[in-house]
Protein backbone atom coordinates (compact mmCIF):
# COMPACT_ATOMS: atom_id res chain seq x y z
CA UNK A 1 0.00 0.00 0.00
CA UNK A 2 1.65 3.42 -1.09
CA UNK A 3 0.55 6.95 0.64
CA UNK A 4 -2.09 8.55 -1.63
CA UNK A 5 -0.58 11.48 -2.95
CA UNK A 6 2.78 9.67 -4.05
CA UNK A 7 0.72 6.95 -6.23
CA UNK A 8 1.24 9.82 -8.92
CA UNK A 9 4.77 10.42 -8.37
CA UNK A 10 5.21 6.71 -8.12
CA UNK A 11 3.27 5.87 -10.90
CA UNK A 12 5.67 7.68 -13.27
CA UNK A 13 9.01 6.93 -11.91
CA UNK A 14 8.33 3.26 -12.70
CA UNK A 15 6.78 4.10 -16.04
CA UNK A 16 9.70 5.87 -16.55
CA UNK A 17 11.79 2.68 -16.16
CA UNK A 18 13.28 3.76 -12.81
CA UNK A 19 13.53 1.71 -9.32
CA UNK A 20 11.58 2.74 -6.34
CA UNK A 21 12.98 1.89 -3.07
CA UNK A 22 11.19 2.80 0.70
CA UNK A 23 13.38 4.15 3.43
CA UNK A 24 10.86 4.13 6.41
CA UNK A 25 12.64 5.76 9.22
CA UNK A 26 9.56 5.28 11.79
CA UNK A 27 11.04 4.88 15.25
CA UNK A 28 14.85 5.72 14.43
CA UNK A 29 15.83 8.28 17.02
CA UNK A 30 20.09 7.76 16.50
CA UNK A 31 22.83 7.36 13.77
CA UNK A 32 22.99 3.20 14.37
CA UNK A 33 19.33 2.91 13.42
CA UNK A 34 19.29 5.17 10.73
CA UNK A 35 22.33 3.19 9.12
CA UNK A 36 21.11 -0.21 9.93
CA UNK A 37 17.86 0.80 7.81
CA UNK A 38 19.45 1.97 5.11
CA UNK A 39 21.26 -1.27 5.08
CA UNK A 40 17.97 -2.98 5.04
CA UNK A 41 15.90 -0.86 2.44
CA UNK A 42 18.78 -0.47 -0.21
CA UNK A 43 20.38 -3.92 0.30
CA UNK A 44 23.87 -2.30 0.78
CA UNK A 45 26.88 -4.66 0.75
CA UNK A 46 28.37 -6.54 3.68
CA UNK A 47 31.53 -4.30 3.69
CA UNK A 48 28.83 -1.42 4.65
CA UNK A 49 30.89 0.49 7.29
CA UNK A 50 27.42 1.51 8.71
CA UNK A 51 29.15 5.39 8.78
CA UNK A 52 28.46 8.21 6.90
CA UNK A 53 31.14 7.97 4.75
CA UNK A 54 30.44 4.59 3.76
CA UNK A 55 26.51 5.56 3.27
CA UNK A 56 27.88 8.31 0.50
CA UNK A 57 30.18 5.33 -1.07
CA UNK A 58 27.47 3.12 -1.32
CA UNK A 59 24.87 6.25 -2.67
CA UNK A 60 27.24 6.83 -5.59
CA UNK A 61 27.79 3.07 -6.40
CA UNK A 62 24.66 1.13 -6.47
CA UNK A 63 25.51 -2.09 -7.46
CA UNK A 64 22.49 -4.10 -6.60
CA UNK A 65 20.30 -1.57 -7.98
CA UNK A 66 18.59 -3.38 -11.15
CA UNK A 67 19.68 -2.02 -14.61
CA UNK A 68 17.56 0.89 -15.94
CA UNK A 69 17.82 4.25 -16.04
CA UNK A 70 17.89 4.43 -11.66
CA UNK A 71 16.48 4.63 -8.47
CA UNK A 72 14.05 6.52 -6.73
CA UNK A 73 14.42 6.46 -2.85
CA UNK A 74 11.66 7.90 -1.29
CA UNK A 75 12.42 8.63 2.69
CA UNK A 76 9.73 8.62 4.91
CA UNK A 77 9.53 8.77 8.91
CA UNK A 78 12.12 11.05 8.76
CA UNK A 79 10.26 14.05 11.27
CA UNK A 80 11.16 12.25 14.48
CA UNK A 81 14.52 11.54 13.79
CA UNK A 82 15.49 14.55 13.10
CA UNK A 83 13.81 16.57 15.87
CA UNK A 84 16.19 13.10 18.02
CA UNK A 85 18.90 13.76 16.64
CA UNK A 86 19.33 17.33 14.57
CA UNK A 87 23.04 17.50 13.55
CA UNK A 88 23.13 13.88 12.32
CA UNK A 89 20.30 15.02 10.05
CA UNK A 90 21.80 17.44 8.61
CA UNK A 91 24.59 15.11 7.37
CA UNK A 92 22.49 12.61 6.44
CA UNK A 93 20.30 15.28 4.44
CA UNK A 94 23.87 16.48 3.13
CA UNK A 95 24.91 12.31 1.91
CA UNK A 96 21.73 12.70 0.27
CA UNK A 97 22.01 15.99 -1.49
CA UNK A 98 25.74 14.68 -2.85
CA UNK A 99 24.89 11.41 -3.95
CA UNK A 100 21.99 13.16 -6.00
CA UNK A 101 24.43 15.90 -7.52
CA UNK A 102 26.73 13.03 -8.71
CA UNK A 103 24.78 10.44 -9.94
CA UNK A 104 22.81 14.04 -11.65
CA UNK A 105 26.97 15.01 -13.19
CA UNK A 106 26.87 11.06 -14.32
CA UNK A 107 23.06 10.50 -15.74
CA UNK A 108 23.43 7.51 -13.53
CA UNK A 109 19.62 8.32 -12.11
CA UNK A 110 19.47 8.72 -8.45
CA UNK A 111 16.57 10.44 -7.08
CA UNK A 112 15.76 10.96 -3.15
CA UNK A 113 12.57 12.53 -2.14
CA UNK A 114 11.51 13.43 1.79
CA UNK A 115 7.76 12.23 2.02
CA UNK A 116 6.05 13.76 4.86
CA UNK A 117 2.87 12.15 6.41
CA UNK A 118 2.89 8.53 6.76
CA UNK A 119 5.19 5.93 5.70
CA UNK A 120 5.55 5.10 2.16
CA UNK A 121 5.84 1.76 1.24
CA UNK A 122 7.05 1.04 -2.61
CA UNK A 123 8.35 -1.89 -4.41
CA UNK A 124 12.15 -2.26 -5.90
CA UNK A 125 11.67 -2.58 -9.52
CA UNK A 126 11.00 -0.95 -12.37
CA UNK A 127 7.57 -0.44 -14.25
Amino acid sequence: MTSEPLVPLLDAARGAGLSTVSLDLSGVSDKRAFMDRCARALDLPDWFGHNWDALADCLTDLPRVPSGPGLLLVVSGWQAYAEAAPQEWIVAQEVFTDAVAYARERSTGLEIILAFGPAVTTERGGA
